[in-house]
C-alpha cells in the first residue's frame, strides 16, 4: 500500500510546483555550451588522474599540450607518416597502417571552448593556459603536418575587392567596363546605381 502511495505522490508531484512556486526550470544548454561543459569536465578529470594530481589553478600550457597529445589516441583522422606510400594523397586507393589522430579543426575548436570555459570558471585571461603562444604554435604545426600528410592544402581565403561575378565574368565596380555583361534581371537588380 505504501509503495502505491509513493508512486502516486511521485506522479502527482511532477505536476505540482515546488516550494519556489514561480521558478522555471533552467533553459536547456545550447550544443556549444553542452560541449564546452563536457570538455571542461574531461580536462579536469585528466588533471585529477595525473600523478600527482594537478589543480586547475596550477595548470599551465605544458599540461594543455600533454592533454592534446593524449587525445590523439582517440582520433579518427588518418594522418600518413613520411614513409607511407600514400603520404600527400587526399584519397588513398588502399588502406595503410598509419595512425589515426585528432583532426586539426577538432583540436582548434576544443582549445577555443576550453579557453572560454577557463575564464568562465574564474581564471584570468592573462594567465589562461589555453591562450598561450605555445598552444597556437602547436596547433599551427599540427595543421601544417596534417595538410602535408593528407595532401589537403589549407589556404587563407582572400577577400575580394569590389568584385561582382556574373555568369563566370568578373566585373570590377571600381573601373568602368565597355564589355557587354549578361542582361539578366538579377544582374540589373544588383547593379542599380553602379556605373560601368
Amino acid at each position: 500500500m505504501s509503495s502505491d502511495m509513493n508512486n502516486k505522490s511521485c506522479a502527482e508531484g511532477s505536476s505540482r510546483s515546488g516550494a519556489g512556486g514561480d521558478q522555471q526550470p533552467p533553459a536547456p544548454l545550447s550544443r556549444y555550451e553542452s560541449q564546452k561543459r563536457r570538455d571542461w569536465n574531461t580536462f579536469g578529470q585528466y588533471l585529477k588522474n595525473q600523478r600527482p594530481p594537478v589543480l586547475i589553478s596550477q595548470c599551465n600550457c605544458n599540461h594543455v599540450l600533454e592533454f592534446l597529445r593524449y587525445l590523439d589516441q582517440f582520433g579518427k583522422t588518418k594522418v600518413h607518416l613520411n614513409g607511407c606510400v600514400f603520404f600527400g594523397q587526399p584519397d588513398p586507393p588502399a588502406p595503410c597502417t598509419c595512425p589515426l589522430s585528432q583532426a586539426w579543426g577538432s583540436l582548434d575548436a576544443l582549445i577555443g571552448r576550453l579557453r572560454a570555459a577557463y575564464e568562465e570558471n574564474g581564471g584570468s585571461p592573462e594567465n589562461n593556459p589555453f591562450g598561450n603562444g605555445a598552444i597556437r604554435i602547436y596547433l599551427r604545426e599540427v595543421k601544417e603536418s596534417q595538410a602535408k600528410a593528407r595532401g589537403i592544402p589549407y589556404k587563407k581565403k582572400k577577400k575580394r575587392k569590389n568584385q561582382l561575378k556574373v555568369n563566370d565574368e568578373v566585373v570590377k565596380s571600381a573601373k568602368p567596363s565597355t564589355r557587354r555583361v549578361n542582361d539578366s534581371p538579377i544582374f540589373t537588380i544588383l547593379c542599380v546605381g553602379t556605373s560601368f
